[in-house]
């Protein structure tokens, strides 16, 4: 793969001086970023940068030439164009670098990005592996550049305002927290192409890059690469990186005491590698049963509102959906349940009529636009600029 080998990594993972180069903007103070990796996502979150009016596209990096066409054409600019992201990283007129690669990338791109000095957008999930971010967190500890990673529900404002209204007992206490990701690919799924040669060696060798060297499928590239464990965990690091984040949010904690999964790829036929149908459950102190539900052959709703997460409370439930959140809320008595009996059914009949709301209904509407988290990573990167030129 070029000059950079597999082995390549653990060095380059190990690496323990930075650049450290001035942090110094471009004209008229605008954050000056280069790309790497533009692709479905990299497409999109270039989109959300060129959004705002202080950064300008200084540089693209990708194996695919018409990708990088295609961003130049809409960047507003004459951004260089790079196939190597060494190249890039080398470049004393890029502040910030956006990440966009498949995941099996991002660690390796991450640290030497860190270690040239330059200020770093990553895409969710942060890494493949528990190892690889790890080190990711050492370097950018080390360096002490401003770092963000692509989960942008963090930077949405009717989001947050769920957020703070589960942690402040608007819904009581939460017992269960739920996601989904649903969807009905049976049967074909993403197909089922043969092994095959490459289109071109060189550049199937260097999108393996870190990756086991194996022979090319064509689903084990562009976009498709998250169905196999070389490259991806998933749709649980696809879509659930974002739903556990934005859970774990409103609980207000860090990390479960328990955790479990079950699945598999049970009915599609693909040569897909990871399940079709997955349950994963973890329990966080609270005590809080969080679930991912991952259904792939089979698209009807898994809650009453087919929202994206839901909050089961003592008081009500929140539902989550794109962009807007709904409170129903419980009814509730503070009569003891009845033990049913042939003696007594006016108790038994009072029971239910006894419940009354705890809580009114409450909702918001909003949006979760990537342009947000640009602007969140840019207002930090110039905030970062400013305080080394006040302090140089």
């Amino acid at each position: 793969m070029d000059d950079l080998t597999r082995r390549d990594f653990t060095r380059a993972a190990g690496a323990a001086t930075a650049l450290n180069y001035a942090r110094i903007l471009g004209a008229n103070d605008r954050v000056r970023v280069g790309y790497i990796g533009l692709g479905n996502r990299g497409d999109q979150v270039h989109d959300a940068f060129l959004e705002h009016g202080d950064n300008v596209t200084a540089a693209v990096c990708d194996l695919r030439q018409d990708y990088m066409d295609f961003a130049v054409k809409k960047s507003r600019a004459n951004p260089k164009k790079y196939g190597d992201y060494r190249k890039l990283l080398e470049d004393k007129d890029v502040d910030a670098v956006a990440i966009c690669t498949p995941d099996h990338w991002h660690a390796i791109m991450f640290i030497d990005a860190c270690n040239a000095g330059k200020d770093v957008y990553v895409e969710k999930p942060l890494s493949l592996t528990v190892h690889e971010g790890r080190r990711m967190v050492e370097v950018a500890e080390r360096t002490k550049l401003v770092v963000q990673v692509g989960i942008h529900r963090r930077s949405s404002a009717f989001l947050k305002e769920a957020a703070d209204f589960i942690r402040a007992g608007g819904i009581g206490e939460v017992t269960v927290a739920k996601s989904y990701h649903i969807m009905n690919e049976w049967p074909r799924g993403i197909g089922n192409p043969p092994d095959g040669p490459p289109p071109s060696e060189e550049e199937w060798d260097k999108w393996l890059g870190p990756a086991p060297k194996i022979p090319y499928n064509k689903n084990r590239t562009y976009y498709n690469f998250r169905w196999f464990y070389h490259y991806s965990g998933g749709q649980l690091t696809n879509f659930g990186v974002h739903y556990m984040d934005m859970i774990r949010w409103c609980l207000g904690k860090d990390a479960p005491r328990a955790v479990t999964a079950m699945g598999s790829k049970y009915v599609v036929k693909d040569n897909r590698e990871i399940p079709d149908t997955l349950e994963v459950l973890w329990e966080f102190d609270g005590p809080t049963l969080v679930v991912f539900s991952q259904y792939n052959a089979n698209a009807a709703p898994g809650n009453a509102q087919n929202s994206e997460m839901e909050f089961r409370g003592t008081k009500g439930t929140l539902y989550v959906h794109f962009s807007h959140w709904e409170v129903v809320p419980e009814n509730v008595t503070d009569i003891a349940r009845f033990a049913r009996t042939p003696l007594d059914r006016v108790s038994e009949r009072s029971y239910a009529p006894s419940k009354k709301p705890v809580i009114s209904p409450k909702s918001a509407k909003g949006s979760q636009d990537t342009a947000f988290h640009a602007r969140n990573f840019l207002d930090c990167v110039k905030r970062a600029a400013g305080n080394a030129t006040a302090t140089s």
